[in-house]
């Protein structure tokens, strides 16, 4: 059980960091602001989805957390530095929705409830990125 929590753990961490890098970057850079809204809304789906398990929390999620044994704490991606803010949102965004399907498929063990609430936030977030790309193309 407590290698499924670190699998959780660290893709919840991966998933509600690179939502935030994006908001932000929606947030600082856009015109208009509702996509950040909407990447707020998604981190924050992304944390109730465990706060409202009957058979996950996040006290269980840390407790099981082992930093010093993740042989692959600093691995970092690997982007052209020409692509800018929009390569760090789309690098952000692809860490999302790996993390959420990583979640998706490790709470089905535990949770059907959470996993289905982890499906439907990564359908939302394919949604956000069209509309990133709809409104950079037009930028």
């Amino acid at each position: 059980m407590k290698k499924i929590l670190r699998i959780i753990d660290a893709n919840l961490n991966r998933a509600r960091e690179g939502l935030r890098v994006c908001e932000d970057i929606s947030r600082f850079t856009m015109p208009k602001k509702s996509l950040a809204g909407l990447l707020k809304n998604a981190r924050h789906s992304a944390t109730r989805a465990v706060l409202s398990s009957k058979n996950l929390a996040l006290k269980k999620l840390v407790s099981s957390r082992d930093v010093k044994k993740d042989l692959m704490k600093f691995s970092d991606l690997k982007r052209s530095k020409g692509n800018g803010l929009s390569g760090v949102f789309m690098a952000n965004i692809e860490r999302a929705k790996e993390s959420l399907r990583v979640l998706e498929e490790c709470t089905k063990v535990i949770d059907e409830a959470a996993s289905r609430r982890y499906r439907n936030i990564r359908f939302k977030v394919y949604e956000i990125e069209k509309k990133y790309n709809d409104s950079a193309r037009i930028r």
